[in-house]
């Protein structure tokens, strides 16, 4: 394990640390999730292994610090991972990031294009969402006010996120979950998609095949971003189907000329 202080007050982002070649591969979780749970299987599958590997946690999340008194907007969350990899002595990493982790990454290659060197995006946040009372991810838990959410709001995501999420989902600070949650549904102005779009470096978006096209595909292929369905998986295509993830991840970083 590894960490670095990422804001004035010194709170800490830690990282499990795979040794290998360079350059970095850094794995980024979802929301309510952690970067070791989500991605070790596929970090050390014969066709990913090799690579100084960074299964790294968000503030908030994890075996991370949860200050109170961070906003965990999306620019924050990719603010403070480039301060651990800068810390890290990371540049030019290839960027493997889940659901929420995708929208950091594409924020973080916006604002700290020398820290990136390509992009592969896991079902990841694009668009603004509206909150959506009852359900379990992150439209359901902006839903609520922050008062409502600490006050018992969580135990009601807790009982619909069910045991698998929940068991990563508790170790996130509620206050950090929370904002994280309201700040995805809300999005970055540009939004996250019109960041893609005008990221100059290579960038591969995978999905669940049986969520059918993805919205926009067209623009972004045509802005040169690959579009890959797998199959037989949901939104956690690393665990549901590690083969798949494994093959399409090293299919998209071993090809040099897509831009």
């Amino acid at each position: 394990m590894r960490n670095a202080a990422v804001t004035p007050e010194g709170d800490q982002i830690r990282w499990v640390e795979l040794p290998g070649q360079e350059p970095s591969r850094v794995y980024v979780h979802g929301l309510g999730a952690t970067s070791p749970a989500y991605f070790t299987q596929v970090a050390v599958h014969p066709l990913l292994a090799g690579r100084r590997s960074l299964l790294i946690d968000l503030l908030g999340h994890g075996i991370s610090d949860r200050p109170t008194g961070f906003d965990y907007t999306l620019e924050s969350h990719a603010d403070a991972l480039a301060a651990a990899l800068t810390c890290a002595g990371v540049t030019g990493a290839e960027l493997i990031a889940h659901s929420m982790g995708g929208s950091v990454a594409i924020v973080l290659a916006a604002r700290h294009s020398q820290l990136v060197s390509r992009l592969v995006l896991v079902d990841a946040n694009l668009d603004p969402i509206p909150p959506r009372p009852g359900s379990a991810g992150s439209s359901g838990i902006a839903a609520y006010s922050e008062q409502e959410f600490l006050a018992g709001g969580w135990e009601k995501i807790r009982d619909r996120a069910g045991s698998h999420w929940w068991s990563t989902m508790r170790l996130a600070g509620r206050e950090a979950l929370h904002r994280s949650a309201v700040h995805l549904t809300r999005g970055t102005v540009p939004t996250m998609r019109e960041l893609l779009l005008h990221l100059k470096i290579p960038r591969t978006y995978l999905l669940p095949e049986a969520d059918g096209p993805l919205p926009g595909t067209g623009a972004l292929v045509e802005a040169g971003v690959a579009v890959v369905p797998i199959p037989d998986c949901g939104h956690n295509i690393m665990l549901d189907n590690p083969e798949g993830f494994a093959r399409a991840t090293a299919a998209a970083l071993a090809d040099r000329d897509q831009r």
